[in-house]
């Protein structure tokens, strides 16, 4: 058996090996590293892709989602809805601006942001909304879109754990995550479904102005070389990861149907323990398995954690401290949240691998190993 990792991306590498070389190659001959064609026709393709009209590249998706505040005109002391289970980066970007995070729970189920609690959390001074896809879910997004339209809310799409992921409407329209609100930011880091062989991240809108907008504070407030219009920043993916995940952009759909098919393979080895509960996935939408997460019931997520390392096999914990308990936000009245449901699901979840390469004799030994632990103790 091939030893197990979290991610894979070297065997991944070289079953597209001659394409991608010859497209880095390509780069390198050119000499045209930042900006150019190459990065055109990625930021092309990833908007025909996602179905929406712009596709701003940047250099990360921390960046993306800095931006796309910044584009809002959100000024210091404006309140922005988030979930308190999300890597801090989301809420982070919101912090550098010295926006006001306003922390909301989620769902039981799904890990994602709770509308009703969104709603609950709205005042005088909410400016906008940032759902963040978790683990590869979608957000219930139409329920968000109606309460920013009840209440004249921007909506920011945290996209980079659940691009490629098909969110369907109840009149039967379908759209891809990302491309539903009124900006989405994701993320290219190599780990990611769709990522890059260093760092980058792009910028989703279909509202030409914003678009523009967008464009320009990513190239320091500038659309005219030395003229600069806006405030901006320096935010680009260079022409060498543009030209990568180009590539790999044909592939994603097969790679999604990977992770689903070692997620399915998952699901059917822990059916019926009462100890786990597997991912849920809603009727909504396609559920893209960016990570692969239990929840423990009653038993000693350490413990587990200890036993898998000890026998090779890689696992987990995202996030173990949520956003309102770090102390980077005590400013921000993170103390005084109470959110149980965020509270018991970050003591209890644990991912294990889910990646492209993973094979059924990988699984079933990760399986076995969870069953033995679980059972066991």
């Amino acid at each position: 058996m091939r030893p197990l990792q979290m991610v894979d991306t070297k065997t991944q590498y070289f079953k597209i090996k001659e394409q991608v070389d010859t497209a880095v190659l390509n780069v390198m001959e050119s000499s045209q590293f930042i900006g150019g064609k190459v990065v055109n026709d990625f930021a092309t393709n990833l908007a025909f892709y996602n179905d929406v009209k712009y596709v701003i590249p940047c250099a990360n998706g921390t960046d993306a989602l800095q931006i796309a505040m910044m584009a809002l005109d959100l000024k210091p002391g404006d309140e922005v809805i988030t979930p308190s289970f999300t890597y801090i980066a989301t809420v982070e970007a919101a912090a550098l601006l010295q926006l006001k995070p306003v922390f909301v729970e989620v769902d039981m189920q799904t890990f994602c942001m709770d509308p009703e609690a969104v709603e609950k959390a709205i005042t005088s001074k909410t400016k906008a909304i940032i759902p963040v896809h978790l683990y590869g879910h979608a957000v219930e997004m139409e329920k968000i879109m109606d309460i920013a339209a009840k209440y004249n809310l921007y909506v920011i799409e945290d996209n980079a754990q659940a691009i490629g992921c098909n969110y369907t409407f109840s009149d039967g329209k379908i759209s891809k995550t990302g491309g539903i609100g009124h900006i989405g930011c994701t993320s290219f880091y190599p780990s990611k479904n769709l990522g890059a062989f260093g760092d980058g991240g792009a910028i989703f809108t279909n509202d030409e102005t914003l678009a523009g907008k967008l464009q320009k504070i990513a190239a320091h407030g500038q659309s005219v070389r030395y003229y600069h219009d806006l405030v901006g920043c320096n935010s680009r993916l260079d022409a060498i990861q543009a030209a990568i995940l180009d590539i790999k952009l044909k592939h994603l759909d097969d790679y999604i149907v990977a992770r689903r098919k070692a997620a399915d393979i998952y699901d059917k080895g822990f059916a019926g323990n009462k100890s786990i509960r597997i991912p849920y996935r809603a009727a909504y939408c396609n559920h893209v398995f960016h990570q692969y997460t239990l929840t423990l019931i009653d038993k000693d997520r350490a413990g587990l954690n200890k036993y898998l390392s000890e026998k090779g096999v890689p696992s987990m914990i995202y996030y173990p401290v949520p956003c309102h308990k770090q102390k980077m936000f005590a400013a921000f009245g993170g103390g005084d949240y109470q959110l149980p449901i965020t509270d018991w699901l970050t003591e209890r979840v644990i991912s294990l691998p889910i990646h492209t390469e993973l094979d059924e004799e990988q699984q079933q030994f990760i399986i076995s190993n969870v069953l033995d632990y679980i059972n066991s103790n």
